[in-house]
């Protein structure tokens, strides 16, 4: 088995909870440190984890780290990643990867110089359940793939998130903060988009917080919150995408796919478990059987029941690949030609025409059952 890779973060706000506290279920990664712009949240995060916490600078100059795991705001992703690349560290950044093809590709022209990798979430779909889907499309049971439909819809964040200010301004909405595991999900099942076509709206200019501390604060929206798209595939599928913050309730499944043979009904991608459907032709739809895929057992508590949750798969993917020499699943290949596909869906909707892609990608390679049991860590 390989030397872990020591791992530090940048950013300890809500989402790095679930690195710090799955990290230990995957081999090949260690967390060593963490930083943030506010020591004082570094400091607590360092001490729930019983980590070190560094400043920014100290991180990025640490021997002990090998990879920096990039949780900042989206705007400064970019920055925070190049910092990383030119620190000479391998980067794993939180989606989105970066706002702009520019940023991306400069990125990539460092990380290629230097001789070091980027990665990128979202990685749910390395879930069991999105694995099945992907296993069945592969199989060829459905035939090619020839249209379906997305839809993540809902009535935004400012609900429940202590500080949504930033949700709801550019590099956010909807189609930025939740559309990468629906676009990234769909890459990685069909392949690489062709063209997007998209209307955009924005009903309310403002929003009002309910939830606490900030509950009665009244926050600008400065982004689209709702976006209708439609994206062709260099295979020829045609997908609709739906995506808004302006939706009190709705009975639209979160995915479906059409192929030629039958359709199949994909769980919310935002997720690494859930129920796969399939039909084939005219049979009745049926729950295809759970099979013994790591990343779908119910692992944490959501809700009143359990959920499978095993994000930093990708990280740990990543390290592993890093090792062995090959390419890891969650690319910047991957969360570019997303990026490019987000940035173009809401280009669209502000233009009206139609827009082609700038990059392409392989479709990640597939994580089956055994490959996915060789990142877990062995059963002390």
């Amino acid at each position: 088995m390989a030397e872990k890779l020591g791992v530090g973060v940048i950013g300890c706000g809500n989402i790095s909870k679930a690195y710090f506290s799955l990290s230990p279920l995957f081999h090949g990664i260690k967390m060593r440190a963490c930083a943030d712009i506010n020591m004082d949240a570094a400091k607590a995060r360092a001490k729930e984890f019983k980590l070190r916490a560094e400043t920014v600078d100290d991180l990025l100059k640490d021997d002990e780290i090998d990879i920096i795991v990039n949780l900042t705001i989206p705007a400064v992703h970019y920055e925070v990643s190049k910092a990383v690349l030119d620190a000479g560290k391998h980067v794993y950044s939180e989606k989105p990867f970066v706002l702009s093809i520019e940023e991306g590709l400069d990125l990539k022209k460092q990380a290629e110089k230097k001789g070091l990798r980027i990665g990128s979430a979202p990685d749910t779909f390395l879930g069991g359940a999105h694995q099945l889907v992907r296993d069945l499309i592969d199989s060829g049971k459905l035939g090619a793939i020839t249209s379906g439909t997305c839809h993540v819809m809902g009535h935004g964040m400012e609900h429940w998130h202590p500080n949504p200010d930033f949700f709801f301004q550019p590099g956010a909405g909807p189609v930025l903060d939740i559309g990468p595991y629906y676009v990234t999900n769909l890459i990685q099942l069909i392949g690489p988009v062709k063209q997007v076509a998209a209307f955009a709206t924005t009903p309310a200019k403002e929003r009002t917080i309910s939830s606490k501390p900030r509950a009665g604060e009244k926050i600008p929206v400065n982004t689209p919150t709702t976006i209708h798209a439609l994206l062709e595939f260099a295979n020829g599928a045609v997908i609709t995408l739906n995506t808004s913050w302006d939706v009190w309730s709705h009975g639209h499944a979160p995915m479906e796919l059409y192929g030629e043979l039958g359709t199949v009904f994909v769980p919310d991608p935002n997720f690494f478990g859930g129920e796969v459907r399939f039909t084939n032709g005219t049979k009745p739809v049926k729950k295809l059987p759970k099979w013994n895929h790591p990343f779908g057992v119910p692992n944490e508590m959501h809700g009143q029941g359990m959920m499978a949750n095993y994000r930093t798969a990708g990280l740990a993917d990543m390290a592993i690949a890093i090792a062995e020499g090959r390419p890891h699943r969650c690319s910047m290949e991957l969360a570019l030609h997303a990026v490019d596909v987000m940035t173009g869906i809401l280009r669209s909707g502000e233009s009206g025409k139609y827009v082609a892609m700038q990059t392409s990608c392989e479709r990640p390679a597939a994580l089956g059952v055994k490959d996915a049991k060789a990142l877990l860590a062995k059963k002390k």
